[in-house]
């Protein structure tokens, strides 16, 4: 049986052109392409003012950047190849900007001296290894020292001594700081639990198949 004269032709995504900008959809690119059939670049461009406002509409997301009315200005030339002759309010995009790759962000690879603890505690060593001596300083050290002992404990469950706390201070921060004397810290309960980064999350599967959100089921 031959096709009907009137059989409509259904196109699927991997027959056409890739979008460059899927996120406005290809109706999008349509009128873009048409706009390039305005003689007149006055109303070509008063046309294009258009279209941006209805990649607004589509794309309202883009109200929380900076500058989001020049970045619709942008996509619009991007969705046209850059190949769009009207006035823009603002500087036409570069094509090689946009194929530029992003400057790489420098890691720090020098290595840790305690894992437990974590490179921030250094870091924040090396601060208070500058502060002046003082009351202040003191209780920065003892603030510190109590961090640290509860970094300790999540990876390592038994006691620890303060003692053992305030000579880890001493040595990660190269003999900067001495922990003053009659430092004490707070007693932590028995009881006390500490979990890992990224477990126990507070999900716990009870004999219902229910999960229930750091709840603990109290003794009668």
């Amino acid at each position: 049986m031959e096709a009907s004269e009137n059989t409509i032709k259904l196109y699927y995504n991997t027959e056409v052109e890739k979008l460059e900008m899927p996120e406005y959809g290809r109706n999008v690119l349509k009128m873009v392409e048409q706009l390039r059939d305005i003689p007149d670049k006055a109303k070509r461009t008063e046309q294009a003012g258009a279209v941006v406002k209805v990649m607004e509409s589509l794309n309202p997301q883009v109200h929380q950047q900076e500058n989001w009315k020049q970045k619709l200005w942008d996509h619009l030339f991007m969705i046209a190849g850059y190949d769009l002759d009207v006035d823009s309010p603002y500087p036409k995009p570069l094509p090689e900007l946009a194929s530029s790759k992003p400057d790489p962000i420098p890691l720090n690879t020098q290595p840790i001296k305690a894992r437990h603890y974590g490179r921030n505690i250094e870091n924040i060593m090396n601060l208070i290894a500058e502060q002046e001596d003082g009351e202040v300083k003191t209780a920065i050290i003892r603030s510190l020292a109590i961090y640290m002992r509860q970094q300790y404990l999540i990876w390592n469950k038994d006691t620890v001594a303060d003692e053992t706390i305030f000579a880890d201070i001493h040595r990660l921060s190269g003999g900067r700081i001495n922990v003053p004397e009659g430092i004490q810290l707070t007693k932590i309960s028995s009881d006390a639990q500490f979990s890992r980064p990224g477990m126990n999350l507070g999900f716990q599967n009870n004999k219902g198949g229910k999960y229930n959100r750091g709840y603990k089921k109290k003794k009668k």
